[in-house]
């Protein structure tokens, strides 16, 4: 292949972050162009309630990136830039819901600590949990193996092969891959007689765009467990903007372009080879574009005569439920009923894969869903300097609401003009009532609000399409060997130079900066 001159990217993302760095780093001429006026996508942070509280407007903890390849490359250039992360070293996350027998309040919570964790458990889940965690690690090349590699590469699946049937022979890849591929409610019956573990960890899944019931949460579920055992869940200190800042500075000092308020109209292409791009300050010339767009972006308007069938497909090409955040400025921290909550940087609030499960369903329907899980980050536990002393915010995310909602599941609230503002605040007061039943108190001590509606995800960024934030879809037809479409799966596209990343390329979304840094290596 031959190796790139001038290399153009088209959005400023993690994965196009992480690529501009690298590739700069190792000496490519790198042009970065940003269709709004700052970098970072959905990372970002800002005082959207009132003065001197810092809200991460969109995402917020790094556990896929301090884990990851990217860091390894790139972590020691951030800190030496400013990047400074607040972390937890006991309590990690926990879920807090309601006994769908007796109505009874009922609180896991899991620590750094494995084994601090299942003290907790049964005696027959404490040993099912430790099992987990070690069938995790007997696999963990393989697993990670895949979400590093090129899967469409002949040459590194037969090397991921090689190495499973190495260490497991092919009776004990057989069971690995069945466990992985179940859904996360079966994989934890599977597994555990009690509730704990599923109410722990069952929420979790919509994280990574599933729900208990989506094929491949017998993988994700374990090895998000295990990332936030070995990692925590670690916050960038005095918000998200710092770790772009710290990035800024990163591709200044390596001589990135960075062009801002620029809109690229098409990908220029001749003769099957991308020249570089059209853009609203005029042509961009380039080797080697790397493009972080949506599918239907990248097929149906940025290639003039792309292939009949990949338009097509790109055009069918499916995204997954809406989100919303609730930014909230308290005037004090909550105060959990069990007081143990009032110390855990990010609780859920579900019973797990029953409450959970069908309030995915409710918003798949379209519907508001009337129990919906509740994430409620903490993160001014973890970095005081986000709100002023004595004081603290508050990051409420839904992951099960629907774009554009026909209906109301609890029958209360009118939808007939989509997102105004009275649904936004009529759902928040549903959500906040919930969280009075666990934290009382809550609702009295919000001194100010601020609502992102799926509809305001979609109007900022437009790779969220339908106000998914992660890319399309990730159930199986969708992901992994085929993410985001058979006909376009990998990151190398038909045409010669154009690289496709993102969250709706392998391995999905997330904040690892995967996609970017699988491309980065195959350019240099």
């Amino acid at each position: 292949m031959r190796t790139p001159g001038n290399i153009a990217i088209i959005g400023s993302g993690i994965n196009s972050l992480v690529a501009a760095a690298e590739l700069a780093i190792a000496g490519k001429r790198v042009c970065l162009v940003e269709r709004q006026d700052r970098l970072g996508g959905f990372i970002h942070s800002a005082n959207r309630t009132l003065p001197r509280f810092t809200h991460d407007t969109y995402s917020s903890y790094h556990p896929l990136f301090v884990s990851g390849a990217a860091y390894k490359a790139l972590g020691q250039e951030l800190h030496a830039r400013g990047l400074e992360y607040c972390n937890s070293e006991d309590a990690v996350t926990a879920s807090v819901g309601k006994d769908p027998g007796t109505g009874k309040h009922r609180v896991v919570i899991a620590h750094r600590d494995p084994q601090r964790t299942v003290e907790a458990l049964t005696p027959a889940d404490k040993t099912a949990y430790l099992s987990m965690l070690e069938d995790l690690k007997q696999n963990e090349s393989t697993i990670f193996g895949a979400f590093s590699a090129e899967l469409r590469s002949p040459k590194e699946i037969a090397k991921l092969a090689a190495g499973a049937l190495k260490r497991n022979k092919i009776k004990g890849n057989e069971l690995f891959l069945r466990d992985a591929l179940m859904s996360g409610r079966n994989y934890l019956r599977s597994r555990f007689d009690s509730w704990e573990a599923d109410q722990l960890w069952s929420p979790w899944l919509l994280h990574a765009g599933l729900s208990p019931d989506s094929a491949t949460g017998g993988i994700m579920l374990p090895v998000m467990a295990a990332t936030m055992h070995g990692f925590g869940l670690p916050v960038v200190k005095g918000g998200a903007s710092q770790f772009v800042a710290a990035f800024e500075s990163l591709l200044r000092d390596h001589g990135v372009r960075v062009l801002l308020n620029t809109d690229v109209k098409r990908v220029l292409v001749e003769a099957g080879q991308v020249k570089g791009l059209d853009t609203s300050r005029g042509r961009i010339s380039a080797d080697a574009v790397l493009a972080n767009v949506s599918p239907q972006m990248l097929y149906g308007k940025l290639i003039d005569d792309a292939p009949p069938a990949i338009a097509a497909a790109a055009a069918r090409y499916q995204n997954g439920r809406g989100a919303m955040q609730i930014h909230l400025a308290l005037s004090k921290p909550l105060e959990w009923l069990d007081r143990r909550l009032n110390m855990v940087p990010l609780i859920h609030i579900s019973n797990g894969s029953d409450s959970t499960g069908i309030a995915c369903a409710q918003a798949e329907a379209q519907l508001l869903p009337a129990d919906p899980t509740i994430v409620v980050g903490q993160q001014s536990l973890l970095d005081p300097s986000r709100s002023p002393a004595g004081q603290a915010t508050l990051w409420l995310q839904l992951q099960e609401v629907p774009f554009a909602p026909a209906g109301d599941a609890a029958g209360l609230l009118a939808v007939a003009n989509g997102w105004s503002q009275e649904l936004k605040t009529g759902f928040m007061e549903r959500i906040l009532g919930k969280l009075e039943e666990f934290a009382p108190g809550a609702r009295a001590s919000v001194l100010g609000w601020d609502i992102v509606s799926p509809q305001d995800l979609a109007a900022n960024n437009p790779n969220a399409v339908k106000g998914d934030p992660y890319g399309g879809s990730a159930e199986l037809f969708q992901n992994l060997l085929w993410r985001p479409f058979p006909s376009a799966a990998g990151h190398q596209t038909p045409v010669k130079g154009l690289w496709h990343i993102g969250a709706s390329t392998h391995p999905g979304p997330g904040l690892s900066g995967g996609s970017g840094h699988l491309v980065t290596r195959e350019l240099i």
